[in-house]
């Protein structure tokens, strides 16, 4: 017989548990109407990474890296976690931070979403905003700025070059979509910023069966609306990054990924960020050449935090 005490210490242990132990397990969705273009034999499937605490893909690497610092004694007695970040991987770490009493500061571009940055200041992060010219890099090279100025201050999590980041994706996204799939996944395609998710799910699936494709995603040039992607060659390439990994990455135009994330809304009822929209172009792009296969994207956030993008055609 189950008591009200019992109960009481059942819910105690559960609630205990924290947003870390909340993270992953995300559903694997079928892209029923975008999927109808490719030959019948091929099916599209995106995994849904908004439905974790956090709201994005960045909440995997994010909870691996705090994992890893705190066991290891690099985080803690006050210190602060630092990184640069877009907007999602901040997110992230100021979320789960919060929820385990760590301050959080983080180097952004000044050109992030306004929604990104209310979220962040929303959650309590400390943010050190960097030229909006210079990207994503420019917000790295900020952080690292920041700690070299004050070393005893801080963590720094250097998302793009801690192998904690792509293990994330290795332990997790990697066996979920093989266990969704019964292993018949047959190409996986994933856009391309720290290369984490590419590195550690590409890797798995790879070593469960060689013959699986695996596909990058990135801008098509320097200068993109793509928040989150890098385009490699002209950018400060990611310590995880392994080039011969991926049998090939696809360039994606900003137009194409806006238009795709209208389409994405409006004919799968699933309203993501434009970094999905790229995935989904990449997709169907090699979904189109195939007769038979099972291609497994990845959907790292939601759009309400690009509402503000004059793509959406609203009225001001």
């Amino acid at each position: 017989m189950v008591t009200t005490q019992t109960k009481l210490r059942l819910n105690r242990k559960t609630l205990s548990s924290g947003l870390l132990d909340a993270v992953g397990n995300t559903p694997l969705l079928p892209l029923a109407r975008l999927g109808a273009g490719p030959p019948a034999g091929v099916r599209l499937f995106a995994k849904a990474e908004w439905f974790n605490p956090g709201g994005s893909v960045k909440d995997r690497p994010a909870a691996n890296i705090i994992r890893r610092a705190l066991a290891d004694g690099q985080l803690g007695n006050g210190k602060i976690l630092l990184d640069s970040t877009s907007g999602n991987m901040g997110i992230s770490y100021a979320t789960l931070g919060a929820s385990l009493g760590i301050r959080v500061a983080l180097a952004i571009p000044a050109s992030a979403s306004p929604e990104r940055l209310k979220i962040l200041a929303a959650l309590g992060a400390e943010l050190h905003r960097s030229d909006a010219l210079e990207g994503t890099d420019g917000a790295l090279l900020l952080a690292r700025r920041l700690l070299e100025q004050n070393p005893e201050r801080y963590f720094f999590a250097d998302q793009y070059n801690n192998p904690a980041n792509w293990q994330a994706h290795y332990q997790s996204t990697g066996p979920e979509i093989w266990r969704q799939t019964a292993g018949a996944v047959t190409h996986f395609v994933a856009g391309l910023g720290t290369t984490g998710t590419m590195m550690g799910a590409g890797r798995y699936l790879r070593e469960h069966n060689p013959a699986i494709q695996l596909i990058g995603v990135q801008p098509d040039g320097p200068f993109h609306g793509l928040e989150g992607l890098k385009h490699l060659r002209t950018s400060i390439l990611p310590g995880i990054y392994d080039s011969e990994l991926a049998d090939e990455v696809l360039g994606i135009s900003s137009e194409e990924a806006y238009e795709m994330t209208k389409r994405i809304a409006r004919e799968e009822g699933l309203f993501v960020g434009v970094s999905s929209g790229a995935a989904a172009v990449a997709a169907q792009r090699v979904a189109k050449d195939l007769e038979v296969g099972i291609v497994v994207t990845v959907f790292p956030d939601t759009g309400y935090k690009y509402l503000s993008q004059t793509f959406w055609g609203f009225e001001k």
